[in-house]
């Protein structure tokens, strides 16, 4: 019901200029025209509305899931930059100066090099801001120094085409419309305000400190924190928050984590971290009393509330983090449930928690299902990677088709998994996973 709600609010935003332009006095010019218009009234109204897709909004990542949001993201902003490329391109009226018998502009475009200048350099400008988001993890530059110049280009572009479209837009000049355009755009940087500024200063009274660093496998972290000053995080066994560890909450140096912890375990929340890239690699020095601020609970990777009678969770390396939140609350709300957990891993010495996990066996009848690619001599679990020819071998009894299906590390693991376990049988809506990048 969410995902509908959530839908209907965004196709009205995006389409409410276009309807507005339509439902104008204006008398309607040819079609190759209305199409151009069309196009560019369209492209802006998917790149304003985008701002809220990013926003990191509570509401809209618990409810539909990060990973949907951010695919959305990724897809409209392409069909934004389509839609804004072939814009000028369909235009078949002449640019000529106003004619005194022609208010309303049907028969020429204005040639006004000023009110056309911030459309030209939008037009050059959106292609770079897509194409490197796009190839952003093919680059050498740092994630934080991407997210400065994407959302500055954002914001850049915005005011660009805000300026072409009030001054050069023929509809834009009936104040209703005009005023939906203001509007929207000032939605736009209010979202930015608000992810930028009010949020870290809503979390100066949120202060967490770093308990212990301890390493859990090969590469593996376990970080603690505790809350200071406050009560902690209300939150599902699933969830993941952006951590900010060891900056102020102004900082642009966060990066997303599952919570592994259990809701109903304390106040302390435990994070899975794998040494990996610029802001991990020295998760292990660490030093204790280090501050943190966090932003969160966000993601729909929940068991809470779902009555499937059965539980498979599926991870690949790191991406058990929230799966062992969720089978940690499982165990301590002694959820009757069978439960299955089948985690692949590379190498052996990967395995985080085995000890803990072996209990999870004996204590709550987890079934667990080690699988690795490069197996050591003398390994008596199963060996090769997470592919369909497996999902389907474990999964392929009748009843497993009402369970519900938690999936957690790489995209192409998942990918393959989601694509097997529908073909098995298992509705869409049972398979619950989280992205964080597609490209």
């Amino acid at each position: 019901m969410k995902l509908k709600a959530l839908t209907a609010f965004y196709l009205t935003l995006v389409l409410l200029p276009l309807l507005l332009a339509w439902m104008g006095a204006r008398p309607p010019r040819g079609i190759p025209d209305e199409l151009a218009t069309g196009a560019g009234m369209l492209a802006f109204s998917i790149i304003l509305v985008e701002f809220i897709l990013s926003g990191r909004f509570r509401s809209v990542s618990s409810g539909v899931g990060l990973d949907v949001t951010l695919r959305l993201h990724q897809l409209l902003a392409r069909f934004a930059l389509v839609l804004a490329l072939v814009h000028p391109f369909f235009y078949r009226t002449p640019f000529a100066r106003q004619l005194p018998w022609d208010p309303t502009r049907q028969l020429t475009l204005t040639p006004d090099f000023w009110a056309m200048a911030g459309g030209i350099l939008a037009w050059l400008l959106l292609p770079s801001l897509v194409l490197l988001a796009i190839a952003r993890s093919k680059l050498s530059y740092k994630y934080e120094a991407w997210r400065i110049m994407h959302g500055v280009g954002a914001l850049l572009i915005v005011g660009l085409v805000l300026h072409h479209t009030l001054n050069a837009g023929r509809y834009s000049e009936d104040p209703v419309l005009r005023f939906v355009w203001l509007a929207l755009s000032v939605g736009a940087l209010a979202t930015m305000i608000f992810v930028y500024l009010i949020k870290p200063l809503l979390q100066l009274g949120r202060v967490w400190r770093v308990v212990s660093v301890t390493p859990v496998a090969n590469r593996m972290w376990e970080l603690i924190l505790k809350p200071t000053g406050h009560k902690g995080l209300k939150y599902k066994a699933g969830q993941f928050v952006w951590l900010n560890l060891g900056h102020n909450p102004f900082s642009i140096y966060e990066n997303p984590f599952s919570i592994s912890s259990a809701p109903t375990s304390g106040p302390n929340l435990n994070f899975l971290i794998k040494e990996l890239g610029d802001s991990t690699r020295l998760i292990g020095k660490t030093p204790v009393g280090t501050t943190a601020y966090l932003d969160g609970p966000h993601g729909n990777l929940v068991v809470s509330g779902r009555k499937e009678p059965g539980i498979a969770l599926i991870a690949g390396g790191v991406g058990i983090a929230p799966l062992l939140g969720i089978l940690r609350q499982l165990k301590l709300e002694k959820d009757p449930r069978p439960t299955v957990l089948v985690y692949g891993n590379r190498a052996e010495d990967r395995i985080t928690y085995r000890d803990e996990l072996e209990s999870l066996s004996r204590d709550h009848g987890t079934k667990v299902i080690h699988v690795l690619s490069e197996p050591p001599p003398g390994w008596t679990g199963r060996t090769g990677i997470m592919d369909a020819k497996l999902i389907a071998e474990l999964f392929q009894s009748p009843e497993m088709k009402d369970w519900l299906y938690l999936l957690c590390g790489p995209v192409k693991m998942m990918t393959v998994t989601e694509d097997e376990l529908i073909a098995l049988g298992v509705p869409s809506n049972q398979v619950l996973s989280e992205r964080f990048n597609y490209d």
